[in-house]
């Protein structure tokens, strides 16, 4: 069965969304591929005016061209990414490298772990500097863009985006201590990102300015679903000018003419049918959605665990990346990081959403812990991929909370909403009261059997036993 097909099938369970005329014409089509390779850069784009929505770093924010150095791990108020990470202080910001590169310089990390990935405009990986790639020295690196030819100065070396937006997603891990964090904060104070003119000068940044038509409140991704065809797809065109397609999309982009989506200019709003206008983003982000169940050998199914070792790099994988984008904007490449997520217990007609009102429990064999050379952790998220209010703070679980084994040398993770006991509670991972998601991250996997890259390891389910 072609992915086509597939959907077309399952689309139709959508209730009342899409009619059979509807599926039997080709711009209906067109338009849904366009809305799903559009999306990563659309949600990019929304993604870096909200977090660069300021006159100076603070926080999880800072403007263009500057890094926000995050200090502690995000609490459940934190809105401005999906799926985020309560395991490593971030370290990031957002560049403009179409005019001039910038320069970031790491500093030597004493052989902590930590990993500063850079992704494009379209959330491709094309740059991994860290432990695993390049070790844990002083390093300086100038990020170009697509067009730029010149001399960088000794001791530089180019990494070069094919887009001019460039996100640097840098992650530290960090115990959480007070001791760790002031560790970790003195690396952060000692990272500079400058433009290359400024290069070797005692520079100070601008401040930025505010766009207070930018709203700070509403998540990312249900500000880009709410966009409207004709406004997402505007949106689009102005950025495809600084942000171009690679060569192996274009077969597919000169599709895009037919409803008035040409690289390199405005979008013609006249060719797209006023049914699709109306329809085509539910539908397709719904089509998203589908691929998370639908793919063909896209993502794993283990012990109730789905996961896909195809992140970060996407190639012409347009649906996979755009589903990436929706549920875990930033994720890294498959060995750097693997993003198990389980959504419900036991399997087949048996299979149950979470609820926090139930009790459940992970057990790790003696000796079968997640096998990484980086860390390895469990968050807790409620539906919509965002953490879980609770009494301890807890939001993940890993070995840094000194996880207590049993006589028999295995580990239990208790997942529920209450405490299950002063005694069990360093094995406690808190959950809400209603339905919740679960995510594991195993950085660095080991490549060696046994690993989740070939299979040859895999995670225990979540047993219901209350």
């Amino acid at each position: 069965m072609t992915a086509v097909s597939m959907f077309a099938g399952q689309a139709q369970a959508l209730e009342g969304a899409i009619s059979d005329e509807l599926l039997d014409r080709a711009d209906f089509w067109t338009a849904l591929e366009a809305y799903t390779y559009a999306y990563p850069l659309v949600t990019m784009e929304y993604t870096r005016r909200v977090m660069s929505n300021v006159t100076k770093p603070a926080g999880t924010k800072a403007p263009m061209g500057q890094l926000a150095r995050l200090r502690q791990y995000p609490d459940a108020s934190f809105r401005d990414v999906t799926a985020p990470n309560a395991d490593t202080l971030y370290t990031y910001g957002f560049l403009e490298v179409t005019e001039e590169p910038y320069v970031l310089n790491l500093p030597d990390m004493d052989d902590r772990y930590a990993l500063f990935p850079m992704l494009d405009g379209w959330t491709d990986v094309f740059e991994v500097p860290g432990k695993r790639t390049t070790g844990t020295g002083a390093q300086t690196y100038a990020i170009t863009g697509p067009g730029w030819t010149g001399t960088l100065p000794d001791g530089v070396t180019e990494l070069k985006s094919r887009t001019g937006l460039v996100w640097i997603l840098g992650r530290i891990y960090c115990t959480g201590t007070p001791e760790d964090y002031e560790a970790v904060h003195k690396l952060q104070d000692e990272m500079t990102l400058v433009p290359l003119s400024a290069y070797g000068t005692d520079y100070t940044p601008p401040e930025g300015k505010i766009d207070s038509s930018i709203d700070m409140k509403t998540p990312v991704r249900e500000q880009v679903n709410a966009l409207s065809a004709v406004d997402f797809f505007t949106l689009f065109c102005e950025l495809l000018k600084t942000n171009p397609p690679i060569a192996a999309d274009s077969a597919l982009v000169e599709k895009f003419a037919a409803i008035g989506i040409v690289p390199g200019q405005d979008f013609d709003a006249s060719k797209l049918d006023v049914i699709l206008q109306k329809r085509l983003p539910q539908i397709a982000f719904a089509r998203m959605m589908l691929h998370f169940k639908a793919s063909d050998g896209d993502f794993e199914d283990v012990n109730g665990w789905s996961y896909t070792t195809k992140t970060g790099l996407y190639g012409t994988e347009y649906l996979q990346r755009a589903l990436i984008t929706a549920i875990g904007l930033g994720a890294n490449r498959p060995q750097d990081a693997i993003y198990p997520v389980s959504t419900k217990s036991g399997s087949g007609v048996l299979a149950r959403a979470y609820k926090g009102s139930e009790k459940y429990v992970i057990t790790f064999p003696k000796g079968q812990l997640p096998p990484v050379d980086g860390f390895w952790s469990i968050t807790m998220y409620d539906a919509k991929y965002f953490f879980v209010k609770n009494p301890i703070n807890r939001y993940s679980i890993s070995p840094r909370q000194n996880l207590k084994t049993n006589p028999d040398g295995s580990t239990d993770i208790y997942i529920q909403n209450e405490s299950p006991g002063k005694d069990k509670e360093s094995n406690w991972l808190p959950a809400p009261e209603g339905k919740f998601i679960l995510m594991m991250r195993l950085y660095w996997p080991k490549e060696a059997n046994p690993s989740i890259l070939d299979g040859s390891w895999s995670i225990p389910p979540a047993r219901k036993v209350g």
